[in-house]
């Protein structure tokens, strides 16, 4: 069934993601239980129903011809091109994302970014962006210029995304555009060829194979990719509905910084940023230090953070006993403080104010706090 020129990792693991029904939860279940990709397509379809969400139709289509025959024609297209498919389980599969439910089985990548560097920075928007949306992307990407290990990932659509994208490569920024069809073709066809400079300097992404069209269904399906593999997301410009505003509403899902620049109340392509601001779901950024300084980017690492000198020193027992709990994670939710507690709500908020108004903690948008 394999051809002996194939690598058999890579076959199975991609035939799977061609099987009919069978999504990504339903898939990984699958591999949870048998092993491999390779140990799924060996078991008998009386073992395959055990599974749940696996009928007796499923079982059988993961026996059918067809999906080997797409798999084999899929991996020589991806060899041929240059093009590596990162699946779940491997180490350059982007680490963020892989701890997002709906994660991709598969991606196909052309690029020499690291997905898993240090700093990855999502920064989107309208397709119709002003000349303010134009200054203020170009601005940012130039002041983010000399971030160590930073990744700026867009969609490569025309307007924000595009911006962005030029920027960083005008500055040096390592960048990866997202794309909603596959790797053979570019979307808008306009840029083409930054697409080719950024596969020099950056890469191109995508969870769908090679013949998939940018059909309008793929784009927010594409969203939730470009928001589980940054640390933060940055909405320029954006009207109160549109892909950067469903990119900033999964980024939230996914407990994502969201940042925003503020605009002007009368222009409409600053209305959901403006939104997302006055809702408590976005942080208001200026510029890059306003970013640095969001994402805690900015410390000097060879000090003591300033927390330590003052647990021991000055802090009472309820201070000391919030610091605790958010030594524990990068950041926690103020209900999930609540319950982890035991306090009252009333006195939940006076102890949170008064590590703030000390600069221990930092209280971030969706009413999460994070020690400084």
């Amino acid at each position: 069934m394999l051809p002996d020129n194939l690598d058999k990792h890579s076959f199975y693991n991609l035939a799977l993601t061609f099987v009919p029904d069978v999504g990504i939860k339903t898939a990984r279940a699958l591999i949870n239980r048998f092993g491999t990709a390779e140990d799924v397509f060996k078991a008998p379809v009386a073992e395959l129903t055990k599974v749940v969400g696996i009928g007796e139709a499923k079982a059988k289509a993961l026996h059918h011809p067809s999906v080997f025959e797409t798999a084999e024609k899929e991996l020589q297209f991806v060899e041929k091109n240059g093009i590596q498919p990162l699946f779940f389980e491997v180490s350059g599969y982007p680490k963020r994302l892989r701890h997002c439910d709906d994660a991709p089985m598969v991606l196909y990548y052309k690029g020499n970014a690291d997905l898993n560097a240090s700093k990855i920075v999502a920064v989107i928007g309208t397709r119709k962006n002003t000349d303010y949306g134009l200054r203020v992307t170009e601005h940012l990407m130039e002041e983010l210029k000399d971030m160590d290990d930073l990744v700026v990932v867009s969609g490569l659509a025309t307007g924000i995304d595009t911006i962005a994208h030029q920027g960083a490569l005008r500055y040096g920024v390592q960048t990866v555009g997202v794309l909603g069809h596959g790797l053979d073709r570019i979307y808008p066809f306009t840029n083409k060829g930054l697409a080719k400079e950024m596969i020099q300097h950056g890469g191109l992404l995508s969870e769908f194979p090679s013949g998939t069209k940018p059909d309008r269904q793929n784009f927010p399906v594409r969203n939730r990719v470009v928001a589980g593999m940054s640390d933060v997301i940055i909405v320029v410009e954006s009207d109160l509905k549109g892909g950067a505003m469903i990119t900033a509403y999964i980024g939230l899902s996914y407990n994502r910084e969201i940042a925003a620049f503020p605009g002007r109340i009368f222009d409409t392509k600053s209305q959901g940023p403006n939104y997302l601001i006055k809702k408590n779901m976005a942080a208001t950024i200026t510029n890059a230090a306003d970013l640095l300084e969001l994402m805690n980017w900015n410390q000097d690492k060879t000090q003591k953070p300033f927390v330590q000198q003052k647990i021991f020193m000055e802090l009472s027992g309820e201070e000391q006993a919030l610091v605790d709990l958010l030594q524990k994670k990068e950041k926690m939710h103020a209900d999930e403080l609540l319950l982890l507690s035991g306090f009252k709500s009333s006195q939940l908020a006076s102890v949170l104010l008064q590590l703030e108004v000390q600069s221990i903690i930092k209280s971030l948008p969706g009413k999460f706090y994070r020690l400084n």
